[in-house]
């Protein structure tokens, strides 16, 4: 497929000419679900902790004597069914990652183009170079492209100034082409990629 290339004035200043293969295949919603999930997994911190009948500070010997009280029989006093005691089946310190293939990784972000490609919200710019690094010029370049969600995958490094002017412009990520991934993709409405990212993308998926 043919798409045209545009500089950051929304000017037309050329045409490439993108794989089929990576762009413009089938969009599978399950595919995008498990590396979706699997990228979030990753991120969780598996930080959340509960004190269970172990680490309770109570006295652990039986708290009063089996029978003749009329009560119901107890132990510790650090039980669950007490004010204090320990928790069941509460969250334990883990680790959240699970292991998914490197195929389906890669035919995942293959959906994820297509996806963009299909809704017709990829856009294909020269480059991302600017004279200036001032937020404010940037922003209104994005205002005339009426981008205000967009995910920005630049070449293997990213321009300082663009960097630097897009730091603060909500709702606009910016990438390095080895960071372009699923969920990035997913979350902004408009994908735009260089020249340099295209190519390498096609590259890696093909």
């Amino acid at each position: 497929m043919q798409l045209p290339v545009k500089d950051w004035d929304n000017r037309e200043t050329g045409s490439i000419e993108l794989a089929d293969g990576v762009f413009g295949g089938e969009v599978r919603r399950d595919l995008l679900a498990r590396v979706v999930n699997w990228q979030r997994a990753k991120k969780r911190g598996g930080n959340h902790k509960v004190k269970e009948r172990s680490e309770i500070a109570r006295v652990k010997s039986k708290i009063y004597r089996q029978k003749g009280t009329g009560r119901a029989r107890h132990g510790a006093a650090t039980a669950n069914i007490f004010r204090g005691g320990g928790v069941v089946h509460g969250p334990r310190v883990r680790d959240h990652a699970h292991k998914l293939p490197k195929k389906v990784r890669a035919a995942g972000l293959r959906a994820a183009l297509a996806s963009k490609t299909q809704a017709g919200k990829l856009i294909v710019v020269e480059n991302l170079a600017l004279e200036s690094g001032r937020t404010r010029d940037l922003a209104n370049r994005l205002r005339e492209m009426e981008l205000d969600s967009a995910l920005i995958v630049g070449g293997e490094t990213v321009d300082e100034n663009f960097r630097r002017a897009a730091a603060n412009i909500v709702g606009i990520d910016v990438l390095p082409r080895m960071g372009a991934n699923v969920y990035d993709i997913l979350r902004r409405d408009v994908l735009v990629l260089t020249r340099e990212a295209a190519a390498h993308l096609e590259e890696r998926l093909s």
